[in-house]
């Protein structure tokens, strides 16, 4: 009995037992009371500062429920005046310092903000609001910043840190002039961003949101000279029914192609096709290594986040990445090969619509090295969330339609493309096809769960004939730089890596509806499992529509020359510059040549950097040319491998700043160029 009391603990007078929960808050949630949180999530450390999770403990006052630990006999109030009030004020406060625009917001219908103040009964704002607006942040190609309607919660900033580890914001300034910024109070598209959206995901408000294409799809839509074509993702069919509030994990694709011809798109595709596609060229580009002896280990390249992460922290990696196409890109291209001679309809009358659950996927479409004769291959990206937008505003009552199919010969797939989705999805994909063609003979067990699951890395050995493939998933680009610098390194013990950017894969990708319940995002992933197995084939080897593609239009076979210039690219070196820069001290002449230091935040080599960019400034007076020098702190984040405080760039070339004389000479020369 004495045990039982000591595990116990009281809230609002029902005694409740301890279990597993690490603070206040879950005990409370679990018992069915939702305590009101801005930054609280459960995948990142508890911060505690939006103050609306607060509760009254018998004996110790006013504590915020996310940062205080479960102990044996505390006595919990989760609801009083006192509480109440408090509450009410911080939301008011948020609200005075908020930019009101609700009702043409992108965020009304999730809005933690709106919820909250609802809830709480805040009917009037005792406040003064602020007048100055600061200006919205539209240079990145996915998301947009508006600063105006952060709160502070430092979500964002957690989940860039803490989970990707990229750290391309942060809070900036103090007291009343906090806010959240890229270093240097740079642009997002400026800094290492790498568009993966999971900030998106966290927010509370309408401070970070997909930047929206939905205006541009409703002007081709209505245009009669366009022929608009829409190719669906797998991860969105069993993410788009929260938008409206049905169940998470439903497949839901038959009625979203039915929105989406009532809405006006001429045909309607579905991304299994390429992604069946992408199977048949990469898992064939990986056999060829097999064969070769290497590369190893081989990374996937569907996902443009990673793909972006990797060209610009291990640009010594880019050998190593399969040079295939991502199933979206695969499609632009084969779509405005193939459809052009199928419906007599000249290409640049055919507009792609990618429905995605991602946002570094409107990144990635407007590459340079993704354009014919300077048309995009993917004319618009939307997201999952925005599809739901456009659907809603079309007045369409979404869960009473029926479901319709998809057009062909570019809607067919099967369960090996549906399942890349989700992480483990595309190694599990190309497995059924390796383990094939390797053992020579069509294996019994064509399903890999050893691959399957939310966790961040998974690893495993797979036997395919008289071959042994080491093979390792990781999720998050915390864990992919792990598994990276160890190949990096030269000492990765796999032949086979996937990797995505979102924890948990596409199906938790940033432009998916946004959701806290982490059970609704496992019920996407079971969704996609139990899609595979209902499908006709389930193996990309075997979707006749692809085999058919390659005879009429690929030259027959996978890999060939033909299938290189439509499937398949290249990567680049994106460590060339540093990502965020602060002029120190300006030169007067119109030309300047720049010197950058590099200054690596939270690094042992903080005092190193500072003495570089000093002796920098006295090198530049010391020789006379300070006047014809601009010299800049240079932010580089602390996910940028090889990269080192005290680094210096002096136009395009990277010194040791220690070596004065290099330093000296590199100088001498680019400020010659500009004689």
């Amino acid at each position: 009995m004495e045990n039982t009391k000591k595990k116990t603990l009281t809230i609002n007078g029902h005694e409740v037992e301890i279990g597993s929960e690490k603070n206040l808050l879950e005990v409370i949630r679990r018992i069915g009371i939702e305590i009101p949180t801005f930054c609280y999530h459960s995948e990142l450390s508890a911060y505690g500062a939006c103050r609306l999770c607060l509760v009254e403990v018998e004996g110790r006052g006013i504590m915020a429920s996310c940062s205080t630990a479960p102990e044996p006999g505390m006595k919990i109030h989760t609801d009083s005046k006192q509480l109440r009030a408090m509450r009410k004020i911080n939301i008011e406060l948020l609200l005075a310092n908020h930019k009101r625009e609700c009702p043409s917001c992108i965020r009304s219908y999730s809005c933690t903000l709106q919820n909250l103040a609802r809830r709480l009964g805040v009917e009037e704002i005792r406040y003064k609001q602020i007048t100055e607006f600061q200006p919205i942040d539209e240079s990145s190609p996915s998301l947009t910043r508006d600063p105006n309607k952060c709160v502070l919660c430092g979500d964002c900033v957690r989940m860039c840190k803490e989970v990707q580890g990229i750290g391309a914001i942060d809070f900036t300034h103090r007291g009343s002039h906090s806010k959240v910024a890229p270093a240097f109070e740079a642009n997002l598209g400026s800094v290492e961003c790498i568009n993966c959206g999971q900030c998106v995901q966290v927010c509370p408000t309408g401070a970070l949101t997909p930047k929206q294409e939905r205006e541009d799809v409703w002007r081709a839509i209505h245009d009669p000279n366009k022929v608009v074509v829409a190719s669906i993702a797998p991860a969105v069919r069993v993410g788009i029914g929260e938008y409206f509030n049905l169940p998470p994990g439903e497949n839901l694709a038959g009625k979203l192609v039915a929105a989406l011809r009532l809405m006006g798109f001429d045909y309607v595709y579905d991304t299994t096709f390429a992604a069946d596609m992408t199977i048949v060229e990469e898992a064939e580009e990986f056999l060829r290594r097999v064969q070769a002896g290497g590369p190893f280990p081989m990374f996937t390249s569907c996902c443009p986040g990673w793909v972006k992460y990797a060209e610009t922290n291990f640009p010594e990696l880019n050998a190593n990445l399969s040079t295939c196409r991502s199933p979206q890109q695969m499609f632009g291209s084969i779509a405005k090969e193939v459809l052009p001679k199928i419906l007599n309809v000249p290409r640049e009358n055919i507009v792609v619509v990618s429905i995605m659950p991602c946002t570094a996927k409107k990144f990635e479409a407007k590459l340079d090295k993704f354009k014919t004769n300077g048309i995009q291959d993917v004319d618009h990206v939307i997201t999952t969330a925005e599809v739901g937008t456009m659907i809603h505003s079309f007045g369409i009552h979404f869960a009473e339609l029926e479901a319709e199919a998809f057009d062909m010969p570019l809607g067919f797939g099967t369960g090996a493309g549906v399942i890349f989705g989700t992480s483990g999805g595309v190694m599990e994909a190309a497995l059924r096809y390796a383990a094939e063609k390797i053992g020579g003979k069509v294996p019994h067990a064509i399903e890999f769960p050893a691959v399957r699951g939310s966790e961040r890395f998974k690893e495993t050995e797979i036997q395919a004939g008289d071959k042994t493939l080491r093979i390792a998933v990781v999720n998050t680009l915390s864990e992919a730089k792990k598994i990276a610098s160890e190949a990096a390194a030269g000492k990765s013990p796999y032949h086979f890596i996937e990797v995505m950017a979102c924890p948990g894969g596409c199906v938790c990708g940033g432009g998916q509806p946004i959701t806290n319940d982490r059970t609704s995002k496992i019920k996407r992933m079971s969704g996609l499992y139990k899609t595979d197995k209902n499908m006709q084939f389930q193996k990309s080897q075997d979707n006749p529509t692809v085999i058919e593609c390659y005879e009429k239009y690929l030259d027959g076979r996978p890999n060939s020359h033909r299938a290189h210039e439509l499937l398949h690219t290249a990567y680049e070196n994106r460590d060339s510059v540093f990502d965020a820069r602060y002029l120190v001290q300006k030169g007067s002449s119109p030309k300047c040549v720049s010197i950058a230091v590099c200054v690596t935040p939270a690094s042992d080599e903080d005092h190193k950097a500072e003495r570089v960019l000093n002796n920098m400034i006295s090198l530049a007076d010391a020789l006379g040319v300070a006047s014809r020098v601009d010299i800049e702190a240079a932010y580089a984040p602390a996910s940028a491998a090889g990269r080192k405080a005290g680094e210096v760039m002096i136009g395009t070339v990277k010194l040791d700043g220690a070596d004065t004389e290099a330093v000296k000479r590199v100088l001498t020369e680019e400020l010659a160029k500009l004689s």
